[in-house]
């Protein structure tokens, strides 16, 4: 290498650094000039050799690759961009605290784990609820949990809250409200009154149950000593569920005893100190001779609060397990009652029943509006407040109410179909003078407790519980449905469904899961909060190893 081409090579590095800086302080104009400069350079410098080709053929080279790495600054320098503005928004998610009894996610709508140990019905089917209510921009949950792993079927599970902050997207500490108990049916149900203070009931099954008032309003404090002991609400609950109807005041529906006893309703307007129940219960099936006959029950008030809409199925509970009152014509078999001998056919139930009660005047009435002579049983039930008769299909959970565009009730049903582990969801509502079903799709299980609801365009939105055929492990925690969550909708009042999405966690991370009783997060006045659902899951089959989900979208806005 002559001494021309090292000194062209020093200056050619040189030159690229200052092109370099110049590029980053004054970008495309600087360098063009420069180009022009360099340009000027090459005519002038060495004018004693200016006559020689080779030299000048040397200078062009140069040029040429100066002006060509320019060229590639610019282009790449016209791609960079400034980074994206992050745009404010009230739910953006904050960097999450693990503890052992929560996970977090950030945001989107992948359903966020909080609690350990759950038991079956950990979060309860449509017979038994609220489990959360939403209140001063907070989300409090009430549940069953604290099973150690890899504990036997049935073991022990205590009731416990949490309190969710939709804006930080974070789990406070979980408070543990009583003792242990293996009980499903002790699981508890919480509520805010008009003061905002919180109210939990656990411990109900044919007993009074446990009531708690938190001590300061909106909070679930960090302990037991942060609740007081509230009044006895009735000697006998089971399947309580708590409902702000007219006036600000509260409902309690329940079931007064065991299987076949009758169901009622109680009604406080001094925030639970006291409860006036109606002069008659509502139904008691087999108050007038037909022995041992029951029935499960679902509610939802109207939208003023002055209705109570009531849906129920029926079913002999035959204790002595007479094989002919099991008898099922449609299926040419006997349904058994009894879970000891066949967990999935528990407590088979048929039909479909309504009535209407006025919650001012007490009187109960059918969709008719013709009064009925309570407490309602089987016999005035069937041939009064029957809206579908199923012909012997049967189910076990009674259906999810949601109201139509005029205040009627529709119902989101799952019956059997061709077999006993043959199941379809049904959609069920009036439609020019008569009740009409129409199918959704197949479901893996009769106990399956899903969620409808109707948007304010008129869709309906049915979040259901789906699975592979029929879901018979013979497994404790799989005794009562589970499987995936899809969200199914129709636009035209329910004439047609189509699937829209699916809800379930990430089954990367929860493989081999099930889930079940998917149930709205609620305002204290029953209004919905759009975003939000809640739900449990499980992967074992026997042990008390359950989770609680809270779906939390974008979607959601705090209060202002």
């Amino acid at each position: 290498m002559n001494n021309l081409t090292r000194v062209h090579l020093v200056i050619f590095v040189v030159i690229l650094g200052v092109f370099k800086i110049y590029f980053a302080f004054a970008g495309e104009i600087i360098i063009m000039s420069t180009c022009r400069i360099i340009g000027e350079w090459c005519e002038i410098s060495h004018p004693n050799r200016l006559k020689t080709g080779e030299t000048v053929m040397k200078k062009k080279v140069l040029l040429f690759s100066i002006i060509l790495v320019l060229l590639i600054m610019i282009g790449c320098g016209e791609k960079q961009e400034k980074p994206a503005q992050t745009r404010t928004d009230t739910t953006q998610i904050a960097p999450a605290k693990i503890s052992p009894m929560r996970e977090q996610h950030k945001a989107g709508h992948v359903p966020v784990a909080f609690g350990e140990g759950g038991q079956i019905k950990m979060l309860y089917d449509c017979r038994q609820r609220p489990q959360c209510v939403y209140l001063n921009n907070k989300v409090h949950i009430v549940f069953n949990a604290g099973g150690k792993p890899g504990a036997p079927a049935k073991s022990p599970t205590k009731p416990m809250a949490v309190t969710y902050d939709p804006i930080t997207r974070e789990f406070s500490e979980v408070v543990t409200l009583g003792p242990g108990n293996k009980d499903h049916h002790y699981g508890p149900v919480i509520w805010a009154d008009e003061d905002d203070y919180l109210h939990v009931l656990f411990g109900c099954h044919a007993t009074p149950g446990t009531h708690l008032i938190s001590k300061q309003p909106g909070s679930i404090g960090s302990s037991l000593d942060s609740w007081d002991k509230g009044a006895q609400i009735a000697p006998g609950i089971s399947y309580p569920a708590i409902f702000r109807i007219y006036d600000d005041k509260e409902l309690i529906y329940y079931r007064t005893g065991g299987h076949p006893s009758s169901w009622t309703y109680r009604i406080t307007d001094d925030n639970g100190k006291t409860w006036t129940a109606p002069a008659r219960d509502v139904t008691d099936m087999d108050i007038n001779g037909r022995t041992e006959w029951s029935s499960y029950q679902s509610k939802l008030p109207s939208k003023d609060g002055k209705l109570l809409h009531v849906a129920f199925i029926t079913y002999d509970d035959n204790k002595p397990n007479d094989p002919k009152r099991f008898y099922n014509p449609r299926y040419d078999m006997a349904v058994e009652n009894d879970w000891k001998y066949n967990l999935n056919y528990y407590d088979w139930k048929y039909n479909l029943y309504y009535v209407k009660i006025d919650l001012n005047t007490h009187d109960v009435t059918n969709f008719e509006g013709e009064s009925m002579k309570t407490p309602i049983d089987i016999d005035q039930a069937d041939a009064k407040c029957r809206i579908w008769d199923t012909k012997w299909r049967g189910t076990g959970v009674p259906p999810t109410i949601v109201l139509d565009e005029n205040g009627d009730p529709a119902f989101l049903h799952v019956l059997s179909e061709e077999t006993l582990e043959d199941h379809q969801y049904y959609y069920v509502r009036r439609a020019n003078g008569k009740w009409k079903q129409t199918p959704i799709t197949r479901s893996n299980h009769q106990w399956n407790s899903c969620h409808l609801t109707r948007d304010d365009n008129g869709t309906l939105h049915a979040c259901l519980i789906i699975g592979d055929g029929y879901l018979n492990t013979g497994g404790y925690m799989d005794s009562y449905g589970g499987g995936t969550i899809e969200e199914w909708v129709s636009i035209d009042k329910g004439n047609t469904w189509k699937k829209e999405r699916e809800l379930t966690p990430d089954k990367s991370r929860y493989p081999g899961w099930k889930y079940n009783n998917i149930q709205p997060v609620k305002r204290p006045d029953g209004s919905f909060v759009d975003g939000m659902l809640l739900f449990y899951g499980w992967k074992d089959k026997d042990a008390p190893e359950a989770k609680a989900f809270l779906l939390h979208e974008d979607t959601v806005y705090v209060s202002e």
